[in-house]
């Protein structure tokens, strides 16, 4: 039986013969048994398997024989290819055990080995004084909340009640987004205080509402020792009926022994934002200054506002609550001594671990 465009023409049967199809599979399997890896037996399957193979040819010889003997052909061959692809498959999975227990022992790790042949890494100071910040206010029954750093104008100062021609606006020194081509603005800003979060806040909660906000705020200050155009705020608001200054008062001070020690305790001095009414700006008695006991600006606070409070739907007949906000990166270096903030970015591994920031 002749295929079409293929060269061979059969002219008798024997490779149909009983035996020549045993042979075949016996060749087959002891080829199979002789490779020493999955890509040798690979190379090996067109000559046992393709279709020049000695059971595909004996396969073709079926079309010259008697309609009679077909039938009993067809099995043999049958049985002879069944009998090679199962030796290749049993082959092949003997070699891929192989192969991965070598890999095992070449590629294995000495676990046993000492941890410290390299110099570890270690967490920031600043994402781990963060996350204690977190770990205090949940333990009180506030929530962390977060929100996106490319904010909106509105969100950023019309909300809190800093309209465009109001001149706390001006003083905050913001990055604006570039518009889109042909427009006059994009109203977008870079945050310049976590406190678009309180807004988002307000606006997607109900009362009561008790939110703490860490994270990186944005503001064009010119590099120094004691400024960065990146920094880091804590801010917290809580909204809910019948809150007191002094409920504000108690919970900064519970919060400086936190962050400074039992001996800590917070000082307040009259002041003005535009989101808070009153407003005072509050320092932290710290007892083991480097300079020695001292006051120490660390951050504002206040009643919200109750035009802020209506502009995000909140009725300041029924609610009441405060605010307050100051620096992470200002924390961090008061604890520690830090003089100059540069430290803080410069990602020396010494200067984390000599913060105590522990490894990463």
């Amino acid at each position: 039986m002749s295929y079409r465009n293929d060269p061979y023409d059969p002219k008798q049967v024997a490779l149909l013969d009983p035996a020549a199809l045993a042979a075949a599979v016996a060749d087959a399997e002891q080829a199979f048994a002789a490779a020493a890896d999955p890509d040798a037996l690979t190379a090996l399957r067109p000559a046992h398997l393709g279709d020049r193979s000695p059971v595909s040819l004996a396969r073709r010889e079926i079309g010259a024989l008697p309609p009679a003997a077909k039938s009993d052909a067809g099995k043999r061959v049958n049985e002879a290819r069944r009998a090679v692809e199962a030796a290749y498959a049993a082959r092949a999975g003997v070699l891929e055990q192989e192969q991965a227990a070598r890999v095992l022992v070449e590629e294995r790790v000495d676990v046993t080995l000492p941890y410290d042949r390299r110099p570890r890494g270690a967490r920031h100071p600043l994402n781990v004084l963060m996350e204690q910040i977190s770990d205090l206010f949940v333990g009180m029954g506030y929530e962390v909340a977060e929100g996106p750093e490319v904010e909106l104008e509105w969100t950023n100062f019309d909300a809190l009640n800093i309209p465009a021609d109001h001149p706390a606006r001006g003083l905050m020194d913001t990055f604006h987004i570039a518009p889109p081509p042909g427009a006059e603005s994009s109203g977008l800003v870079l945050r310049t205080h976590t406190s678009t979060v309180q807004t988002r806040a307000m606006l997607t909660r109900k009362p009561p509402i008790y939110v703490i906000v860490p994270g990186r705020v944005y503001r064009t200050d010119e590099i120094d020792a004691t400024h960065s155009p990146v920094f880091h705020q804590a801010e917290g608001l809580v909204v809910d009926k019948g809150i007191t200054m002094a409920q504000l008062r108690g919970t900064l001070d519970h919060f400086a022994r936190a962050m400074f020690g039992e001996g800590a305790k917070t000082r307040w001095r009259p002041h003005y934002f535009p989101f808070t009414e009153p407003s005072a700006e509050f320092d932290v008695w710290f007892p083991e200054h480097r300079d020695g006991p001292q006051w120490v600006e660390w951050g504002g606070c206040g009643m919200v506002n109750p035009r802020v409070l209506r502009a995000c739907g909140i009725d300041p007949e029924v609610y009441s609550g405060f605010a307050f906000g100051m620096g992470i990166d200002r924390t961090l270096m008061i604890r520690h001594g830090v003089s100059d903030i540069r430290d803080l970015f410069e990602g020396d591994v010494r200067f984390a671990r000599a913060l105590g920031a522990g490894a990463a």
